[in-house]
């Protein structure tokens, strides 16, 4: 029978807001690919209860990073976030997932579209050399309530730096307004042509694909939105230019 867990050790522990956080652990587990999810768990009542967290850091980053949001009533997420540096945590040691770069295919322009913690595996794909060997142009989408909910900017700053005439960060807020945001929700934004017109990128389906990660409404809208434009949900036996992974 295959291994179900792997023990981990916190290494850090980052508080972005008082519902969101990453933590940083040390485990052994299965190589993955960038964009793959694995599970994370803990010891409640007896048994070991578990939900599945995208992966952060890329594949060749031997510490294992997760970035989650605090659900109150939630049995497993309220423990995630009180845990310290040091202490012990579950992980499942093989990695799942098709949201990975090796199932898109051929393609000019990626577009990366998140909202909320959705954000974590481009986080990880931005992390390889694979979108920068694939791609003429990257696009990252991420949508937030806050201005503190705008997370991981000083990393998408270094990718930025790394290749400032092939990718562009456009982050949405919706509950709190920036000069340098879009307001309101993504596929409002594609309907109106907002974000296209910030991005001075078109969703052609002849050249770009779109990966979707976030909240159902907003993958569902989003999807939709696309569709009218000629862009379709992609399959292995029916290749399209949205791939697509739901949050909760």
């Amino acid at each position: 029978m295959a291994q179900q867990w792997v023990e981990g050790r916190i290494v850090e522990r980052i508080d972005w807001t008082d519902r969101l956080h990453s933590l940083r652990i040390e485990a052994q587990i299965e190589p993955f690919r960038a964009g793959q999810f694995t599970k994370l768990g803990l010891a409640i009542d007896g048994e070991i209860v578990g939900r599945p967290y995208s992966i952060v850091n890329a594949p060749d980053d031997p510490i294992l990073e997760f970035y989650f949001s605090t659900v109150n009533e939630g049995p497993l997420s309220p423990r995630l976030s009180a845990l310290k540096k040091g202490e012990i945590i579950q992980v499942a040691p093989k990695p799942n997932g098709f949201l990975v770069l090796d199932e898109v295919p051929p393609a000019i322009h990626l577009w990366l579209i998140a909202t909320g913690t959705g954000l974590g595996p481009f986080l990880s794909i931005l992390k390889t050399a694979e979108p920068w060997q694939r791609f003429q142009r990257v696009v990252l989408v991420h949508a937030a309530r806050t201005v503190a909910e705008l997370t991981y900017r000083r990393a998408i700053a270094r990718i930025a730096a790394a290749e400032p005439k092939r990718f562009a960060y456009i982050p949405f807020l919706s509950r709190e307004t920036a000069d340098y945001a879009l307001a309101g929700r993504i596929p409002q934004a594609i309907v109106d042509g907002r974000l296209e017109a910030r991005a001075a990128l078109r969703f052609d389906p002849a050249q770009c694909h779109v990966m979707l990660c976030g909240n159902p409404s907003m993958v569902d809208d989003a999807s939709a939105a696309l569709a009218a434009r000629g862009l379709r949900k992609h399959k292995r036996k029916e290749p399209g230019q949205v791939s697509m992974e739901t949050y909760w």
